[in-house]
This record gives C-alpha cells, sequence and structure tokens, in this order.
C-alpha cells in the first residue's frame, strides 16, 4: 500500500464504508436510535407545539453530538490490534488512516444528520431557515465530530483507560462544536451573521486536524 497519500485515504474510506455497509452499524442502530431520542422529549416535556418548536433546533443538535462522537469514535476503536499491525506491515501512512478514517465518519454522519433532521423538523415543526449557511454548518459540525472522535479512538486504542477517557477527551472540544451549531441556527432564526460562530467551528476543526495528524504516528507506535 505504500502508494500516494490521498490514494490510501481513499482506499482507508472505501474500507470502512464498506464494513458499515456489511454490519450496519449507524443505518440500523445509531439512526433509529437518535429518532427514538428525538421522539421522546416531547414525551418528556408536553405536547405544547411553541414550546417543542423553539426548544427543537437545540435539542437536535444535542442528538448530533452525542450520537455523532459515538459513530466516530466506534469506528476509530474498531480498528484492532492485529489491523493495526497489518496496516503496518501494508506501509499505511498513519496520518492518512486517521484522515482516511475520519472522512468515512464524516460522511456517515452526515448520513445521520440528514435523517435525524428531517424527523427533528416533522416532530418539532422547526422552520428550515438559510438553506446554504444550514449546509454548511452540517458539514462543519460532520467533520468536527468526526475528526475529535477518530482522533479519541485513537487515544482510547493507544492507552491502558480505554473508554474512560472518552468523555474527558470529547466534552471540551464539542462544546464550541455545539455552541456554534446552535447559535448559528439562532442567528439565521433573528437576521443577525453568523460568521464569527462558524469561523469559531472552522477553528476547532483546523486545531483538532493538526493534532489527528501530527499524532497519528506516535499512537500508532504507543
Amino acid at each position: 500500500m505504500t502508494t500516494g497519500f490521498w490514494h490510501q485515504v481513499s482506499a482507508v474510506v472505501h474500507r470502512d464504508l464498506l464494513r458499515e455497509r456489511r454490519r450496519g452499524d449507524v443505518l440500523w442502530i445509531t439512526i433509529p436510535f437518535g429518532a427514538i431520542a428525538l421522539l421522546l422529549i416531547p414525551l418528556a416535556v408536553g405536547t405544547d407545539a411553541i414550546l417543542l418548536r423553539q426548544i427543537g433546533p437545540g435539542m437536535y443538535w444535542v442528538i448530533v453530538m452525542l450520537f455523532g462522537v459515538l459513530v466516530s469514535v466506534g469506528k476509530a476503536s474498531n480498528e484492532t490490534l492485529p489491523q493495526q499491525d497489518a496496516s503496518a506491515l501494508l506501509g499505511l501512512d498513519p496520518a492518512a488512516g486517521f484522515v482516511g478514517r475520519a472522512t468515512s465518519a464524516t460522511l456517515l454522519l452526515l448520513i445521520f444528520e440528514v435523517v435525524v433532521g428531517v424527523v427533528a423538523v416533522g416532530l418539532y415543526d422547526v422552520s428550515i431557515i438559510g438553506i446554504p449557511w444550514l449546509i454548511v454548518t452540517l458539514i462543519i459540525v460532520a467533520i468536527g465530530l468526526a475528526l475529535l472522535g477518530t482522533l479519541t479512538g485513537s487515544i482510547v486504542n493507544s492507552t491502558s483507560a480505554g473508554t474512560a477517557l472518552v468523555p474527558l477527551l470529547v466534552a471540551p472540544l464539542s462544546v464550541p462544536l455545539l455552541l456554534g451549531a446552535t447559535q448559528s441556527y439562532e442567528g439565521l432564526r433573528l437576521g443577525h451573521s453568523i460568521l464569527s460562530w462558524v469561523l469559531l467551528m472552522v477553528a476547532v476543526v483546523l486545531i483538532v486536524a493538526i493534532i489527528g495528524v501530527l499524532t497519528a504516528r506516535p499512537l500508532q507506535e504507543t
């Protein structure tokens, strides 16, 4: 596999998507659970249409954050030690492996966001406004969660602490993404500029991406 960097990334993406097609973790487990979580919220707070319309966008993004990280962490932590050794023997660049896993997680998260978003619109009567900016937000959040989850999964694989580290690593970095996504929607609804919130999310994505690429080899060798 000692070919170009992006060819290796493409091979990793193809491998991960093939595994997902065979196992169906996101399609048959994560997406239904995300939809059920959105369905349970009206049962807890009541069926007041105005209230549901107000809390709907926030609840949607919370569900995306919680389940989205699980998707990407699960994909990364599924790499067993023999699989990692095999990849190393084949000459896979650890950075390419990180980018490939994050890319496949991003694609799966976009599917999750869209499907759960449709459910949220139906349940909460959420208004779809500022579609171009909304698409940008969905993409940035998907990339950010994929990178964060992939990095966390790699760290979990390389340490003896295991999954105990996941909340400690995910929580601080997912907060800016959650805040940026919710405030972007609120800004669009009120007709305000959301550029600052978008830049905040982009900054988080870039920071996590740089950390992930730079630490890919040391984590693999740990």
